[in-house]
């Protein structure tokens, strides 16, 4: 049997999460907000000529390891990643990492995970959590959406590890390797907000930031509902899902940057900061009355009315413009 001390933590997103709780291990301490706030890991984009389950994609956040990566080059962080072709290959490197005393992330699908469940299990492959032992023929799991580790059986952990198809994760394996013994946070806060504040303003797409967000509103607005009542459900109960389900989405985001906005402002960054952290926060509660709306209509025994979904999503639109431009000023 293998178990290296860690401490269990249940966190607001898996790859915020995985990454905080690594780097402590490792001997660096970052809140889960921070990761997020200093990776500028939080977006929005719409693409609709791009398919999650024949549905267009709504995300919330950067692809996936690009929070951990971004956040490297930031604050000068270096970590040990692989890939693998061969599955057999990917466990055996998994065990002498074990073996060698190494707590290490991964990239898995949830589907495989049978943890998970039922309910809450689909086709998606880019989720993250810790293996930090094994014993007999299961590994032990902390994965960071739970309350509690949990145990996954060498099989299952291996198909969700090489699953195929959109954000395959080919066995990814990661871990930090060397890490700062403390942080500047008056070097890397500043030009941390302005990259995410720039992706938001300035994307030069118009499927990525402020821009997606109207465009998205003016989609909703043209979206058919007489005698297409079922792809209108599944339309919005797609960016519900992605909101609200798929890590932390749209509304938990933005509560998380709020609190990492709050814990900059402590560490120097000023009064404008901490009053920014309470219009993101109120930004956060109009993303969750927005997939409120949504909701209501997915569930309507009648023909959806999109109407009001629009209206709140463009109000949306206008606050994280407001937000964004604010924080620009105030660094």
């Amino acid at each position: 049997m293998i178990e290296l001390p860690l401490t269990h933590r249940h966190t607001g997103h898996c790859e915020t999460g995985v990454s905080s709780i690594l780097l402590e291990q490792a001997g660096l301490s970052i809140s889960e907000p921070m990761v997020l706030g200093l990776s500028s890991g939080m977006i929005f984009a719409h693409f609709p000529f791009l398919r999650i389950n024949e549905l267009p994609l709504t995300t919330y956040r950067m692809p996936p390891g690009f929070i951990y990566r971004w956040l490297a080059g930031r604050i000068g962080v270096r970590w040990e990643q692989q890939r693998f072709r061969n599955p057999a290959a990917g466990m055996q490197a998994l065990d002498h990492a074990l073996e060698s005393g190494q707590i290490v992330g991964l990239q898995a699908s949830v589907y495989w995970l049978p943890y998970f469940p039922k309910a809450m299990r689909f086709h998606f492959n880019a989720h993250n959590l810790i293996v930090y032992g094994r014993e007999g023929g299961d590994y032990l799991i902390s994965d960071p959406v739970f309350q509690s580790p949990q145990r996954c059986s060498a099989e299952d952990l291996q198909r969700a590890r090489f699953v195929r198809g959109a954000l395959a994760p080919k066995g990814l394996m990661y871990y930090p390797v060397a890490t700062p013994s403390v942080i500047d946070h008056a070097r890397v806060v500043g030009p941390s907000i302005r990259k995410s504040a720039n992706i938001m303003l300035r994307a030069p797409l118009p499927w990525v930031g402020v821009r997606a967000v109207r465009g998205l509103a003016r989609r909703l607005q043209r979206l058919p509902t007489q005698g297409e009542a079922r792809y209108a459900r599944l339309y919005l109960g797609q960016i519900v899902r992605m909101q609200e389900e798929i890590g932390t989405g749209g509304g938990g985001f933005r509560f998380m940057y709020a609190a990492f906005l709050k814990e900059a402002a402590e560490r120097g960054g000023g009064a404008a900061l901490d009053e920014l952290a309470e219009a993101m926060t109120a930004v956060g509660d109009q993303w969750r009355q927005f997939a409120l709306a949504c909701s209501l209509q997915v569930r309507a025994r009648t023909e959806p009315d999109v109407t009001e979904a629009a209206q709140k999503l463009r109000a949306v639109g206008e606050a994280e413009a407001q937000v964004w431009r604010g924080l620009l000023k105030a660094i």
